[in-house]
């Protein structure tokens, strides 16, 4: 009883991490995965702003992110448009994950995804 009372704590501190750095890489992930498809979908031609915004903020809501913001630039993206990028920020809040904000207070998840645009012919 003594090794067990001796343990347990470690050993539910170790398992509830792995479970929240888990969560808050997955956010990451997603964040890196929702810039790279606003991107792609403002590279084709006749695409929008507010296409590439929707495309990505689409990925995050899957997930249950709460308070993401997706900046797409240029804000309007012209038949000349060389290049597009869709900027990604997660905040980590308590909505977000559970113990990472105690440490994390304040810290954002920022990923950003550059594509040249596909050329008409």
């Amino acid at each position: 009883m003594v090794e067990f009372a001796a343990v347990l704590p470690v050993l539910l501190l170790f398992t509830f991490a792995g479970i929240e750095f888990s969560r808050v890489n997955m956010i990451r992930n997603t964040a890196v995965n929702a810039a790279y498809e606003g991107a792609r979908k403002g590279i084709v031609p006749g695409a929008t702003a507010s296409e590439c915004k929707r495309a990505a903020m689409h990925l995050l809501d899957m997930i249950d992110v709460s308070g993401a913001t997706a900046i797409v630039n240029p804000n309007t993206i012209q038949p000349d448009t060389e290049q597009v990028t869709v900027t990604v920020t997660v905040p980590i809040t308590k909505s977000n994950a559970f113990i990472a904000p105690e440490f994390f207070f304040g810290k954002n998840i920022t990923t950003s995804v550059t594509l040249p645009r596909e050329v008409m012919f």
